[in-house]
């Protein structure tokens, strides 16, 4: 039983692993010669305690999988934070450069019930914050479903089209062509798409002005919070994506008219009273890890035929936004945007979060740092030296795996092993976090 309890330990508490079968063995090879050694390490899954190699299905829903989603929201924070106040190989001068944390919204496709202010809504009551009504069209009749979806459909396109907008604005400010703007400044941004209540999604992006060479250098004099803001607001103004002609109306997309902007402060500069690096971070990474089916109640997975909504129990909105996006996928002139595939996120398929090379560390060298950390912790625990010391330089290792996917999941039993260890994995993370 200590066995199966430290193969699930390692785990984290995902509930839906990946499952595999195979073997991997470890030789070392003399690279002076090519011969290659004795096996030094074998790894067979049919001596493993569960039968199987067991694999974090590194799902980011928290619906899905919360463990892994939590473990992709702490990555997100970190990656966020690191490009706003320097760290995990970005300097810590970047909290000098320019940086605002901007919101772009979608546009009106029907008036729906929301709160606005002290006023009351529009259909003459006033909300509670948890009322099911909110975000729902007052006549679903008149409600542009079609736009909707369409709009979700092109949001990524429309959001790379600002990015190029915004270079543009920048150089025409700073009196450069688009050809000079990258030798004197570049633009460094993350961002992330969050669904409103109403079903259509929206941009949360921090965007920093940085020097030519990204994070690492130090922004042209011109560079400055206004000059940023100022380029953002007249790029988002410009940016248009034009769509596809439905019954004769020809469709084209920007952004909404709510276009917030807000000045990040850094530690030397923040009086208490502003946006904080830390406050940006925890609102991105905690959108990182949600889809539609937080905002509208939607699904979090494909649907194969329409016919599975029936045993549903969607929300009104949710459903027919869902039957839009499938309906409008059958039509062959909108076969690009492969809207019955995307249907349950009602029609958007971009990326949730994206962000510039340059603008900090990636999610792929966080995880990496993660593994290199249990890796020691367990060698430390098996007693062994966590950093060997080769006799001879001449030789390295090779590794020959072979592995088959066998399912997902885990058995009745392990669920209920993994459960009973969910508070000592949940410990273990957080360590293997702060390590890095």
């Amino acid at each position: 039983m200590p066995g199966i309890l430290r193969q699930l330990s390692g785990l984290g508490g995902c509930t839906h692993p990946i499952r595999l079968t195979g073997h991997r063995t470890q030789h070392r090879v003399d690279t002076t010669t090519g011969e290659i050694g004795p096996a030094l390490r074998r790894l067979n899954s049919n001596d493993l305690p569960a039968g199987d190699l067991l694999v974090r299905c590194g799902n980011r829903r928290n619906t899905r999988c919360p463990a892994c989603a939590e473990t992709y929201r702490r990555d997100t924070f970190h990656l966020i934070t690191a490009g706003l106040r320097g760290g995990k190989g970005t300097p810590e001068e970047v909290t000098m450069h320019p940086r605002v944390f901007a919101t772009f919204t979608a546009p009106s496709f029907g008036p729906v019930h929301n709160r606005p202010g002290t006023r009351p809504c529009r259909c003459g009551r006033r909300h509670a914050a948890d009322d099911s009504a909110l975000g729902t069209p007052l006549d679903p009749e008149r409600y542009d479903y079609e736009s909707a979806v369409l709009w979700n459909a092109h949001a990524g396109m429309l959001w790379r089209r600002f990015t190029i907008h915004l270079r543009r604005e920048i150089a025409r400010r700073a009196g450069l062509t688009q050809r000079e703007l990258p030798e004197r400044a570049r633009v460094s941004f993350a961002k992330v798409a969050e669904y409103q209540k109403r079903g259509v999604v929206h941009f949360h992006a921090v965007i920093r002005l940085d020097g030519p060479a990204g994070g690492e250098s130090r922004p042209p004099h011109w560079a400055s919070v206004e000059l940023l803001t100022d380029a953002i607001r007249a790029a988002a103004s410009r940016a248009v994506v034009p769509g596809p002609s439905l019954d004769g109306h020809t469709h084209t997309f920007a952004f909404g008219r709510q276009l917030d902007i807000r000045t990040i402060h850094g530690p030397a500069l923040d009086g208490g009273q502003t946006l904080t690096d830390r406050a940006v971070a925890a609102y991105i990474a905690k959108y990182a890890t949600k889809g539609a089916e937080t905002a509208t109640g939607t699904l979090d997975r494909r649907l194969r035929f329409i016919a599975e909504l029936a045993t549903l129990n969607l929300p009104p909105h949710a459903e027919r936004l869902i039957r839009t996006a499938w309906a409008l996928g059958a039509r062959k002139h909108l076969a690009h945007l492969r809207l019955r595939a995307w249907a349950h996120m009602l029609g958007f398929r971009g990326h949730f979060s994206t962000k510039t090379r340059r603008y900090s560390t990636t999610l792929g060298a966080l995880r990496t740092a993660r593994a290199e950390w249990q890796r020691l912790q367990a060698a430390i625990a098996r007693g062994d030296n966590p950093h060997p010391v080769d006799d001879a330089d001449e030789t390295t290792t090779l590794v020959l795996a072979h592995w088959i996917y066998a399912g997902t999941g885990l058995t009745p039993t392990e669920q209920w092993l993994s459960a009973s260890l969910a508070d000592t994995s949940n410990t273990h993370t957080l360590e293997g976090d702060d390590a890095r």
